[in-house]
């Protein structure tokens, strides 16, 4: 379910974008402070997890940090001035991060086809589907902010059924169950944030992560805008990012088996590569058509990085460390979601929307040469 709203909530911008600038009567770079707002809490969270995962405990701060995002959620559906507005994308950031952190490596932990599991739990998000639909819809009509009493909903049943599923349990209480034993703790005497940060393949996946979360959503977040503006697409554009966040699905689960084939970190490679080089068509070639299925496609190549990465710390990183780590690499990559979006849109107020394509094709360049320089070895710190 936490997959689901995830999902959700990443693919709603995109569609309500040019709603909320014309509402709040905002330029490019005054509407990404939806991202940096974002980005803020999410680290806000990520930071909070460490500390608070040993001493609250996996079930109780899973839980948490849903309520937190239907908190977030509520603030927003009564369009509320706009500073109020972006501080329930601060709200939302937080309960995200916590989350993210405690069922990312609850399946990282697992032990038999680990990668499998983590590719059906990263595919498992129709919400970035089903989101853009309903978004485009309310972006059209005059009660547009009740897009978020739908995402409102969609949280409080996730609230429901995270407190019925895990019962408020530790997290080595919950993997006992279906069979996983509590791993080694460590016997390091430094604390464990220390720990975390002294470590350099938390920060090179950190890196990776940063550039991989921001580019997907600046695609996703400002596409919309880019195809309204320079290609002539009307209102229904929002629904080339149903074909992005739909293509990152698919190709969770249909490119499992490329990756078994020809190992995950080579495949990571060709997919990045094909991915710039599809953005090369949707910066060239002027055609409506061929651009959304060009998204789309890219949507398929994105997709499979995320756990990709995610199973790669699973081996390269202290197990007793793993859930700390993941959180901190899963923060990072949020400061992306709201620094890469953010640049854009600066760079857009100023040289217009049209430089979104060759600024997409850096950041995928540059994510790319993150992912060559983290460590390929599987050498533990135990």
């Amino acid at each position: 379910m936490f997959a689901f709203v995830s999902g959700w909530n990443d693919a709603s911008n995109g569609p309500l974008l040019p709603r909320i600038q014309k509402v709040y009567n905002l330029n490019y770079a005054v509407v990404s402070l939806l991202f940096v707002f974002s980005c803020v809490g999410f680290i806000s969270g990520a930071i909070g997890n460490v500390f608070l995962s040993e001493r609250v405990g996996f079930g109780k701060l899973i839980v948490l940090g849903s309520a937190l995002q239907a908190v977030g959620y509520s603030i927003q559906a009564a369009a509320p001035p706009f500073p109020a507005f972006v501080f329930g994308y601060f709200v939302t950031g937080i309960g995200l991060a916590l989350q993210e952190a405690q069922a990312v490596s609850y399946v990282a932990k697992m032990k038999d086809k680990a990668e499998l599991k983590m590719a059906i739990f990263m595919a498992a998000s129709p919400g970035a589907v089903v989101s853009p639909l309903v978004a485009t819809h309310f972006s059209t009509v005059p009660r547009w902010s009740f897009h978020f009493l739908t995402s409102l909903g969609i949280s409080l049943a996730n609230v429901v059924i995270l407190s019925a599923v895990f019962r408020f349990k530790k997290q080595d209480e919950c993997l006992a169950q279906i069979g996983v034993p509590a791993g080694d703790r460590g016997t390091s005497n430094r604390g464990e944030f220390r720990q975390i940060i002294a470590l350099k393949e938390v920060h090179l996946l950190a890196l990776f992560i940063l550039f991989y979360v921001g580019t997907e959503v600046t695609l996703g977040g400002w596409t919309i805008s880019y195809i309204i503006n320079v290609r002539g697409g009307g209102s229904s554009a929002g629904y080339i990012s149903m074909g992005f966040f739909g293509g990152m699905m698919v190709g969770r689960l249909a490119l499992h088996w490329v990756n078994e084939k020809v190992g995950e970190r080579r495949a990571l490679i060709a997919y990045a590569v094909l991915a710039i080089a599809l953005e090369f068509v949707v910066w060239l070639v002027p055609s409506l058509a061929g651009d959304a299925v060009a998204v789309a496609s890219i949507g398929i190549l994105l997709g499979p990085m995320y756990p990709i990465a995610m199973n790669h710390a699973g081996r390269v990183l202290p197990r007793w460390l793993l859930t700390g780590s993941i959180g901190w690499i899963a923060s990072v990559g949020q400061a992306g979601s709201a620094l890469l979006p953010f640049m854009t849109g600066a760079i857009a107020s100023k040289a217009g929307i049209a430089t979104l394509q060759p600024i997409l094709v850096g950041f995928m360049a540059v994510m790319t040469g993150f992912w060559l320089l983290v460590p390929a070895s599987s050498h533990r710190h135990d």
